[in-house]
């Protein structure tokens, strides 16, 4: 059975703040739910499929408690660029290096899953940015694309290999959407 990570939980003193914060840097706000006692506001970093929730009566964990949550990047100096351009007081770009220590700088050749930088919230979590260029095999399931730029791209690559097909076909294809479709899924990271 599948189990998507859905919603990670920040503990906030002020949800206004909190709010105007994250919406700074762009991300979309799904929900901002007041009933009983209780607010719930839902914000989604760009191109995520999991959100943060936070609020008043949702957590008793200490505001500012959450350490270390991943946001997964493809440029890690462009995605620093971007928050320090919203304000943001992010840390430089660091690296491990081949002995695990971190270093000062992007990972020499952007190696994937080495490059990082940090920023926190007004209450104090910590966000940690990481430069994935590669997936490590198996690591994802099924078919995504992190933006429509992607799935375009994916489109244009499917269609060209398509047209290939009909070619040595010498017929038109009626079932081309199950082509591209199984396409597709096969050359994901073309």
């Amino acid at each position: 059975m599948d189990m998507k990570l859905e919603v990670v939980v920040l503990p906030v003193a002020d949800v206004d703040r909190t709010k105007h914060f994250y919406k700074t840097l762009g991300w979309r706000e799904d929900a901002d739910i007041v009933f009983g006692g209780s607010r719930v506001v839902q914000l989604t970093p760009p191109g995520s499929p999991a959100s943060v929730h936070f609020g008043t009566g949702i957590t008793d964990a200490a505001p500012g408690s959450v350490r270390g949550t991943y946001l997964v990047v493809e440029d890690i100096e462009a995605a620093r660029a971007e928050l320090a351009g919203h304000g943001v007081d992010v840390s430089e770009v660091f690296h491990r290096d081949e002995t695990g220590a971190f270093t000062p700088g992007v990972h020499p050749d952007h190696g994937t899953y080495s490059s990082f930088a940090s920023f926190s919230d007004p209450d104090g979590n910590t966000w940690l940015l990481q430069e994935i260029t590669t997936r490590f095999p198996g690591r994802t399931s099924g078919v995504t694309y992190g933006s429509a730029g992607e799935l375009e791209q994916a489109l244009k690559r499917a269609a060209a290999a398509h047209g290939e097909h009909e070619k040595e076909t010498g017929q038109y294809d009626q079932e081309w959407p199950a082509w591209y479709a199984r396409h597709m899924a096969e050359h994901q990271d073309a």
